[in-house]
């Protein structure tokens, strides 16, 4: 079993930055992919990046240039550095362990 929990939601302005973070525990050695997902109210839920154990990443086309995935292996810890938020980067913010696993959500509201 794999627990994860995510931190660093909040307010942030249009062109303000975010970090979350998404810590595991539990039966972590197995995880090869953590990733984060996002959903807007009355929208499905949808991929907004993720990081395999190797380094490689993939992003959302929407977010590409301006989020950053990150992952600290020895810490168990992935981060999404968010910069440049948009209005339409709202939602609640799940992260992923192998699509298997996921955290509670923390909610990232993006207003003036």
């Amino acid at each position: 079993q794999v627990r994860l929990v995510e931190s660093g939601g909040g307010l942030a302005q249009p062109g303000g930055s975010l970090r979350l973070s998404c810590t595991a525990s539990g039966t972590i050695s197995s995880i090869s992919a953590m990733g984060w997902y996002r959903q807007a109210p009355g929208k499905k839920r949808e991929l907004v990046a993720r990081i395999i154990r190797g380094g490689s990443t993939n992003y959302a086309a929407s977010v590409k240039g301006r989020f950053t995935i990150s992952r600290d292996n020895a810490a168990n810890t992935s981060y999404l550095q968010m910069n440049s938020l948009k209005p339409e980067d709202t939602g609640v913010y799940y992260c992923d362990a192998d699509q298997v696993y996921w955290g509670q959500g923390t909610q990232v509201t993006v207003s003036s």
